[in-house]
């Protein structure tokens, strides 16, 4: 804990005051162009691996950055996603997996949940990437398969479909490689940037 706090002195001495009139015009605007899906893993830092600014971004982050498919019932990731699409109005919408991730580590071995139940009905979420993925154990290609099944789900949701349809966001779906930093995109030929 003690770290957290002398990060936050920093933050108010150092990082704060250069970035003064960037937090005032926060204060009252919140036009993120972009929503960011990622793995609640503290190896994958969105700002960060984006370069992003504070306000660029609408995070969400859930443990094997899944995206449950659109139900009625409340739901905080949908709820979110919603308030990013219709209310903020983000032009993109990415869905960003990485290597060595735990939850795809968990479903591609077989590991055993019995121990957590929580994290068990959670990863069920992730029943059609395991489907689209025939090598028992291979976590590489369960976490691509994993991003595609996720954008998948995302269409399922009214206000992404809407605004889909209406030529208004793009989706995007990416995995971030933690020991080289690359950003591989699956929906675009190539990375993200030149490598």
């Amino acid at each position: 804990m003690q770290d957290l706090a002398e990060g936050v002195a920093r933050f108010q001495r150092d990082v704060f005051p250069a970035k003064a009139e960037l937090f005032a015009h926060l204060a009252t605007h919140h036009t993120p162009h972009t929503l960011f899906v990622s793995c609640s893993d503290a190896r994958v830092v969105p700002e960060l691996i984006t370069g992003a600014e504070p306000g660029d971004l609408f995070v969400i982050r859930t443990a094997g950055n899944l995206v449950p498919a659109y139900s009625p019932e409340a739901d905080g990731v949908a709820a979110s996603i919603e308030y990013a699409v219709a209310a903020l109005g983000v032009r993109d919408i990415v869905v960003c997996g990485h290597s060595a991730c735990g939850a795809m580590t968990v479903l591609a071995e077989g590991h055993d949940l019995s121990g957590a139940p929580a994290v068990a009905a959670w990863l069920r979420h992730a029943d059609a990437s395991r489907s689209r993925t025939t090598a028992g154990g291979d976590v590489p290609v369960l976490v691509r398969n994993n991003v595609l099944a996720q954008l998948a789900n995302l269409v399922t949701h009214p206000s992404v479909a809407r605004t889909l349809a209406e030529g208004k966001v793009a989706l995007h779906g990416w995995v971030y490689d933690i020991p080289t930093g690359r950003v591989e995109n699956l929906t675009a030929a190539g990375p993200v940037l030149a490598a």
